[in-house]
């Protein structure tokens, strides 16, 4: 997808007499445009999964919540806690944690003034059998203390940096995707018209997305008709 992307991207700089991009430039765009649209995925299933709940969006192909649900299914990982003097630490690949478990059994979570109160009665503190945890920044605090291993997260990794690798050929590069740093995009094909559109906003093009999707529509057209006559 990488390399469609960077050529249709291309395609709209030379209608607009803008030139080229040169790959580490790409690359630079490619992550920030993955990212911003990745982040939009949790907003957008936020916003339709309320529109859902009050009855104002659909079911079938058309359940939107849904949709978004099965795009980010695929950057969910289960992983171990790592555990440091009295907190924890998520993987390194953590884009944002979904749940946490201990012995098979979820955790809880709460806020660190209510695990404070909790912790002064006895009826209500917190137990193996009943544990809890607060977050702090970038750690976890898991609670009874006693608890320093056997806690495991599920969450969501972060997508991998994309990465248009290339052979120069004749002074221009040439697409590459046999390199071993090659990366594709990670996010949903059918989003890779707001990484075109992306892209080329960071650029200073401006190009509404439906002129996208009719341009790679006349593309695919194009080629569908080659095709026919070869």
């Amino acid at each position: 997808m990488i390399d469609n992307v960077r050529k249709v991207v291309h395609d709209f700089l030379e209608k607009d007499n803008r030139g080229w991009i040169q790959p580490e430039r790409f690359n630079r765009y490619a992550y920030l445009a993955q990212i911003e649209i990745f982040e939009s995925y949790f907003y957008e299933y936020n916003r339709w999964l309320n529109l859902q709940n009050k009855r104002m969006s659909n079911t079938g192909y058309s359940d939107i919540p849904k949709n978004i649900r099965e795009k980010l299914d695929r950057f969910q990982k289960d992983g171990a806690l790592t555990y440091n003097t009295d907190r924890f630490f998520v993987p390194a690949d953590t884009y944002r944690v979904m749940e946490i478990y201990y012995n098979d059994n979820r955790i809880e979570e709460t806020t660190k003034r209510r695990a404070n109160l909790l912790n002064k009665s006895n009826l209500t503190a917190p137990s193996t059998s009943y544990p809890i945890y607060y977050k702090l920044e970038d750690e976890f605090v898991v609670l009874p203390a006693t608890i320093i291993d056997s806690v495991e997260v599920n969450y969501i990794r972060i997508p991998a940096t994309p990465k248009w690798t290339y052979q120069t050929v004749l002074n221009n590069p040439v697409f590459d995707p046999s390199n071993g740093s090659y990366q594709d995009f990670e996010i949903h094909p059918s989003d890779e018209y707001k990484l075109v559109s992306k892209i080329l906003s960071y650029v200073g093009v401006s190009v509404r997305e439906q002129d996208i999707v009719q341009y790679a529509e006349g593309k695919q057209q194009q080629q569908t008709i080659n095709e026919n006559r070869a």
